[in-house]
């Protein structure tokens, strides 16, 4: 247990399995994000990313085909694998699966990983075709390392490497209509939050965690990760989850945005459920979301 612990690391993206594309781009569509084109992966998902300017993005998945899913899966594939089992596992086949942590050598990051007792698999490298909005397409291509608790069968952490790193200029695709600007944190849920606390350090390179009554918190390098019991979700979100066990469930996700009432406008406008509480606004989740979204003026 030599491995000392880095600069806290923050957060890549945010995996939400949902049905298909076209309802998640209708969905997140109607909350006001801009949503980038189609993407496939070689090994039989696809996805349709939402991009902020602070670099972070929401990954909704779909599986473009179960024939060469279940094949990846078969040799090993682990964000397949733990693709097919989270939707699976939930009643609606749809949540939020899993967080990226940004890495600069996931090699590094596998080794942590095993020395800790929390690899998930081997190290996956791959690249995708990436298409802008002036029409022009790149490739974008990425190494993974996963970690994982046994315990926690409906939540993966991994280390995301951008070996052939996506085109700077984005910025077209990071305005929102929503006046969202990026991701101020990521909620989860789970009865006892400190028997997982060993789990994100170890991945964030955090040591400085926030304890509550209600759970804790990681300030990783970008956002928070907060880890609240059901009672905990309920009293600071006005929410509830699904939850089918032990083990960290993926709830909530708080986005910042430059002017609240601009953000309720849009949602009112185009006939989106919501509600105020603490000056946050509150989306529960749908069909195509994934997970509850929460706004915050910041």
């Amino acid at each position: 247990m030599s491995t000392a612990m880095e600069t806290p690391r923050g957060v890549d993206h945010i995996v939400l399995p949902v049905h298909g594309l076209k309802p998640a781009r209708e969905r997140l569509g109607a909350l006001g994000f801009t949503v980038a084109a189609d993407a496939l992966h070689p090994f039989g998902t696809e996805n349709a990313c939402v991009f902020f300017a602070d670099k972070t993005y929401l990954e909704p998945l779909a599986v473009a085909s179960r024939e060469t899913c279940e094949e990846a899966a078969r040799k090993g594939n682990v964000f397949v694998a733990r693709d097919r089992a989270f939707r699976f596992r939930m009643p609606d086949g749809e949540g939020l699966s899993g967080i990226a942590v940004a890495s600069t050598d996931a090699a590094a990051d596998h080794a942590i990983y095993v020395e800790h007792g929390l690899s998930a698999g081997d190290i996956l490298h791959f690249s995708r075709p990436l298409r802008l909005p002036d029409g022009t397409e790149a490739t974008a291509s990425f190494r993974l390392a996963f970690a994982a608790d046994l315990r926690a069968p409906d939540f993966l952490l991994f280390s995301c490497e951008r070996a052939n790193p996506l085109p700077a200029d984005r910025a077209a695709l990071e305005r929102h209509e929503n006046g969202v600007s990026g991701i101020a944190a990521v909620v989860l849920t789970e009865e006892n939050p400190s028997d997982f606390q060993e789990m994100l350090e170890t991945v964030f390179h955090q040591r400085e965690i926030e304890a509550h009554s209600f759970g804790l918190v990681v300030p990783s390098a970008n956002a928070k990760i907060e880890v609240l019991t059901p009672a905990g979700l309920t009293g600071y979100f006005g929410l509830d989850v699904r939850n089918a066990g032990r083990g960290p469930v993926g709830a909530a996700i708080v986005f910042r945005t430059g002017d609240i009432g601009v953000t309720e406008r849009l949602l009112a406008d185009n006939g989106v459920r919501h509600a105020r509480k603490d000056g946050r606004l509150i989306v529960p989740r749908e069909a195509g979301q994934g997970a509850h979204f929460v706004f915050e003026e910041i």
